[in-house]
């Protein structure tokens, strides 16, 4: 039997952004992403791609005055969606990790959907930008998301000195362990918790 897709929509208005988020947890990678930050949306697009996920997301934003709002609230409604999609967690795997090189860059991601936010950082950079992307507010997003998923989140760099390629290298760790940790494994039955529950 065909199992059903796990998905989410969600828009948020403040006076701040206006944003609309679809994901697909079971898609095939396909992205469509307007942000306004051009190498977010890059980045996002890579997130989709390499976790097999579909997403759509449009956000209009105060980048006039910078670029927070519009990131820190892009990475509290995906992680509801990512919160959302996984729904009641029968079945997951939970946990999942990378350590994914690009380059110079090794990142290790390793996170678990226990219910509990969390975000374990250290992945400096040497650059303060990338493009129009502020290197700082990759962390604002980051623990956005960790707390809008209600995900315990751990980023480290192991190497590298290229800020592109560490931040590429990090969305990218990011999709594959959330893709493994979202995966259905057919010897669990209920949760996967000693406490029956998460």
């Amino acid at each position: 039997m065909e199992q059903k897709h796990r998905q989410a929509s969600i828009t948020r208005t403040t006076s701040e952004t206006k944003i609309c988020l679809s994901l697909d947890l079971d898609g095939q990678g396909t992205a469509e992403v307007s942000t306004g930050i051009g190498f977010f949306d890059h980045m996002l697009c890579s997130f989709a791609r390499h976790g097999f996920f579909d997403l759509q997301l449009q956000v209009q934003g105060d980048l006039e005055v910078d670029t927070h709002h519009t990131i820190e609230d892009t990475g509290i409604v995906l992680g509801k969606a990512i919160k959302e999609a996984v729904g009641d967690k029968v079945g997951i795997v939970r946990y999942g990790s990378r350590i994914l090189p690009m380059d110079d860059a090794l990142v290790l991601c390793a996170l678990d959907l226990c219910g509990r936010p969390y975000l374990g950082w250290d992945l400096p950079f040497e650059r303060e930008r990338i493009g129009q992307l502020e290197t700082e507010m990759i962390r604002e997003f980051f623990y956005a998301v960790s707390y809008g998923a209600e995900m315990n989140l751990h980023l480290h760099r192991l190497a590298g000195f290229n800020s592109h390629h560490i931040a590429e290298a990090a969305f990218k760790a990011f999709a594959k362990a959330l893709d493994e940790a979202t995966r259905r494994d057919p010897r669990i039955c209920g949760v996967l918790s000693a406490k029956g529950t998460l």
